[in-house]
This record gives structure tokens, sequence and C-alpha cells, in this order.
């Protein structure tokens, strides 16, 4: 049997298998779904983080350089969801997607994306400025933008035996990666009108009481206006 067959095949168990869909109520394994059929349908919170000018910082930065940069990005985002009992869902090159369950879920996921932002603004920016003079002396800053929605997602196990993967199919992944594009100004973290209304009322005020964090703003996405917050505000992760 050769490859065109092979591909062939998998098309056709694909298309004319019948799923097997359970609810989830924790993030699942790979090893926990079937890789022919089955599916997890799951309510959670997605968070999107993703590293901004990595493009220019591969042109102009030490290719070394950039590769400690994009690697303490990830370590640390991967950490602070771990810290907020979030589960990394994927990577992808300067990006990093997380997947946040239970009661108090979108408040998780708020919290990490400022501290997320404490990270990159606090720690790796002033960090590599303070090293590298090409860093500190460039046309960009090392920053960053985090999208963060909710809802029910369908998630199946895609690839071929051996070689394959969770992927998340539903709205929520899709903003959030969507929101963690706008990169409008100094504003780091965007969530979706549902998000905000769902997280608790310590995400919504600074530590000292100001609620000046959130500015309201609308978007057109996929042919309708949605509503949605951003922030430019970081707090540390041992903070409340």
């Amino acid at each position: 049997m050769g490859i065109n067959q092979d591909v062939e095949n998998d098309v056709n168990t694909i298309k004319d298998s019948s799923w097997s869909v359970r609810k989830g109520q924790v993030v699942p394994s790979t090893d926990s779904i079937a890789l022919n059929g089955g599916a997890v349908e799951l309510d959670a919170a997605y968070l999107y983080a993703d590293m901004a000018n990595s493009s220019k910082m591969a042109r102009y930065l030490d290719r070394r350089v950039t590769a400690k940069i994009l690697k303490s990005f990830l370590a640390t985002a991967t950490r602070l969801i771990g810290h907020r009992n979030g589960t990394v869902m994927s990577f992808d090159g300067d990006r990093v997607m997380g997947a946040f369950v239970g009661d108090s879920k979108c408040t998780s996921a708020v919290k990490c994306a400022f501290a997320i932002t404490w990270a990159v603004e606090e720690v790796i920016r002033p960090k590599f400025k303070s090293k590298y003079p090409t860093v500190r002396d460039a046309s960009f800053s090392i920053a960053h933008a985090t999208g963060i929605d909710v809802g029910t997602v369908f998630i199946v196990r895609a690839g071929a035996r051996g070689s394959n993967d969770l992927i998340s199919i539903g709205r929520a992944p899709n903003l959030a990666a969507k929101f963690s594009d706008i990169r409008t100004g100094s504003y780091s973290t965007f969530v979706s009108s549902t998000i905000y209304s769902r997280m608790n009322d310590d995400c919504k005020a600074r530590l000292n009481g100001a609620t000046d964090i959130w500015e309201k703003k609308y978007w057109n996405f996929l042919g309708e206006q949605i509503s949605y917050y951003r922030a430019s505000y970081w707090r540390k992760p041992g903070s409340s």
C-alpha cells in the first residue's frame, strides 16, 4: 500500500466515522480521547497569549537573542497558566494557548493574563534591555497581547497514529486568538463581554480600589458587531 492509498484511507475513515462524545469536567489528556471518533464537550475559558514583534526580532536581532526572548515568554506564560490551575493546550511559534475549567475559570484566566503582562513588562523586557544593547536600542519593544473568551468547545484528537494532538473547536479558542492579534497601543489584555460579566469583581478594580482598569470597545467578528473589554494593567501572580 502506497502513500496515495494511505491518504485516501485516512480521509475515508474520518469521513465515515461516528462521533463518540462525552461531557467533560476537566481538560482531557491526549490518551483519554480515541483517535477515531472520540470527542469531549467541555465548557472552558480559553487564553491565547501572543508575543508581539517576533518577526522584527528575527530580522533585526541576533537569532540567539530572539530565541531567548521567545523561550522566556513561553516559559513564563506556561508557568503562570499552571499557577492559575490552567492547562496548556498548544504552542504555535510565539503563541501559547491555555484552557481553564471550573466555577472560577473566567477569573483565573484574567488573573493569569494580568500576571503574564507583569512578566513581560516588569521582568522579561527590563532584563533583556539591560543585558543586550541591541534590544535596548531597537525601534520596537518586547511586548505581547492576551485574548480570552469562554464557551463550550468540542475537543478532538487529530493527526495520524503515532503523531497526533488535541484540537479545540468552538468560538472561545478562536475569538481568544483573534483578540490577541488586536494589540492596540499599550493594551495587553482583551476579554469578551462574557468573560467580563462572569469574572469576579476583584478583576475589575486595581488593588488600591480604583476602577479604571477596563475600557469597553466594539469590534466586527465574522460579520457580527461584538463588545469586548481591554486593559493595560498588570498584577503580580502572588497578588490576590
